[in-house]
């Protein structure tokens, strides 16, 4: 194997699991977790809960082990971000949907019975969603 694609592929699962770490994982001795709390819920608080935004910044450095020739850096960036992505995409489990067994099960959640536009009057917010059931947004004041 050439030596500049070991390179690249180290990088690549290196990059995977340094934004996994940060995005998922609470760390050895919950250290990652500490990090997160204390740094909050401001911009760089939720850069740590996207793996996609992380893995762009960790493969940023990463991208050096590869190469230093500028016009390569960039692609060699981007294919680190990507291949962290997609690495994490396999890793996912899958989604399995189920169907409901019982019709006309009640659930919370589910408005059960249409509401007519005048039981909207008292908040505007809702005689605003009434004014849209017809397919047109009309502002009503």
């Amino acid at each position: 194997m050439d030596e500049a694609w070991l390179r690249f592929v180290l990088a690549a699962l290196a990059g995977w699991r340094l934004a996994a770490l940060l995005a998922y994982d609470d760390g050895p001795w919950d250290v990652v977790l500490r990090l997160r709390r204390a740094i909050g819920d401001g911009p760089l608080g939720r850069m740590l809960d996207c793996f996609r935004c992380l893995s762009l910044w960790v493969a940023a450095p990463l991208a050096f082990a590869v190469t230093t020739r500028a016009l390569d850096l960039m692609l060699v960036w981007l294919a680190l971000s990507g291949a962290a992505c997609l690495l994490d995409r396999l890793t996912q489990p899958s989604i399995e949907l189920q169907r409901l067994d019982e019709e006309g099960e009640s659930d919370e959640l589910l408005r059960t019975e249409a509401q007519s536009a005048g039981a909207f009057a008292a908040d505007p917010a809702g005689r605003r969603r009434a004014a849209e059931d017809d397919g047109t947004l009309h502002i009503v004041r």
